[in-house]
């Protein structure tokens, strides 16, 4: 009656005592069998003395035998000892190298001790030193190899290797007990290791080198993403892993007279084009002579990618290529008119509303079609009372048919009754 270790260092074929021991032995296999020693640590190795595993926590204080384990598992509150019984028969000592054997935990306060899942395999023949003091159930008959491996392994003050020596799967090759009526298998071996170790992995080689290039592309990519993520917290990205749009071109040194309508009238005999945006100062509203196009697919923006390089736009030889900002992403950043901060959007010109307007107004002009040399009250400026006052300028050159309009409304009769019997009063009040 044997099972298979199959551990980071090598395989063990371990060989049971099942007629001698046959308690420990069935403890053994059915929690090999619900997969309760796999990715479980060799947390105590000694040179030339001992390796122990068999507590998920490796810390030297865990572990349960498996009818322990199989009460716990149950919804019912059932009860069961921690630990067994351990089976120490005198002729099976610890005299080979390969011995396996139940570690006996002490009693501690009202816990009785006893065996439960820990064990530990000899690394020196003739350790007399544990006979009669802990239960042999068994001999390792392959992989001696594999335990000079686990011998010379380096360790700290406490005997924990520095990198961890796990049991990765466990194949049991014959088992002659029956299982408990209430032992349910896990449908799958466990993928993460029980305990939270901060150990060098056992997958993992310390002492690997990598080519200069590698080490190289490794350290830029792990700085692009400090850099990324450092961007995402300030807001100046929406997300660290964003990627730029592929069908969206950027297209620079252009002339600062190419609007927006100029280029999208141009790009547009390749496909259609979904925005195009000369990108502009925020306070002078001047171009900054580059521009973002989207196109509705990929392959419209290659194509203009391929056609439209160096070619000449309002007297500028243009440079085309694809786009890697994702500023536009973010809509605060935009100088789009069409997209604004208050209510449902933000914009202006440059993101300023006092921009826009101010455009608004030197593009208008006056009638005789000559450029508006002054601004004047060109908006209402609401006054302390909350109301609208306009400038003298723009009540001199109304209409003389709105202003009597205006002065017979209601609310201004009802002013110049108030103000006609203010005036009375006071005529009479001086005559007195």
């Amino acid at each position: 009656m044997s099972v298979l270790f199959e551990t980071s260092l090598g395989d063990l074929v371990i060989d049971l005592e099942v007629e001698q021991c046959p308690k420990t032995c069935e403890n053994f296999l059915k929690l090999c069998k619900v997969y309760y020693y796999n990715l479980n640590a060799f947390f105590n190795v000694s040179k030339d003395f001992l390796a122990q595993a068999g507590d998920p926590t490796a810390t030297g204080t865990g572990g349960e035998s498996i009818w322990s384990y199989v009460a716990s598992q149950e919804e019912k509150d059932a009860a069961a000892a921690r630990y067994f019984a351990p089976e120490i028969v005198p002729k099976l000592k610890h005299t080979h190298k390969g011995t396996v054997s139940m570690a006996v935990a002490p009693s501690v306060n009202d816990e009785k001790g006893g065996c439960g899942s820990q064990f530990f395999i000899t690394l020196a023949d003739n350790i007399d030193y544990l006979d009669g003091k802990h239960a042999v159930f068994g001999h390792v008959v392959e992989g001696l190899e594999t335990l000079d491996k686990l011998n010379d392994v380096f360790t700290d003050q406490d005997g924990r290797p520095f990198k961890d020596v796990r049991i990765r799967h466990v194949i049991i090759l014959d088992d002659p007990f029956p299982d408990p009526s209430n032992l349910i298998q896990p449908p799958s071996s466990p993928t993460r290791p029980p305990d939270n170790s901060t150990r060098i992995a056992e997958d993992e080689d310390p002492l690997a080198t990598l080519p200069d290039e590698e080490e190289e592309r490794i350290r830029r990519e792990k700085a692009a993403a400090a850099s990324a993520l450092t961007l995402e917290m300030v807001g100046d990205l929406p997300f660290a892993n964003v990627r730029p749009p592929e069908n969206v071109l950027f297209v620079c040194k252009l002339n600062p007279v190419t609007r927006d309508e100029d280029l999208e009238l141009i790009f547009s005999r390749f496909g259609t084009i979904m925005s195009c945006q000369v990108i502009r100062d925020k306070k002078t509203g001047d171009s900054l002579q580059y521009a973002f196009i989207e196109f509705d697919k990929r392959d419209d923006a290659e194509q203009a990618y391929f056609k439209m390089q160096n070619v000449l736009v309002d007297d500028r030889r243009i440079w085309v290529d694809f786009s890697q900002s994702v500023a536009r992403l973010n809509t605060s950043w935009s100088n789009n008119p069409k997209v604004g901060l208050h209510s449902k959007e933000r914009g202006g010109f440059g993101g300023r509303e006092d921009l826009e307007k101010t455009r608004r107004y030197r593009a208008a002009g006056r009638s005789d079609g000559r450029a508006r040399d002054g601004y004047g009250m060109v908006f209402e400026v609401p006054d302390d009372r909350g109301t609208s006052r306009r400038s003298k300028r723009d009540r001199n050159m109304e209409n003389p048919r709105d202003r009597r309009r205006r002065s017979a409304s209601p609310r201004n009769r009802s002013r110049e009754r108030r103000r006609s019997r203010d005036r009375h009063s006071r005529d009479h009040r001086s005559r007195r």
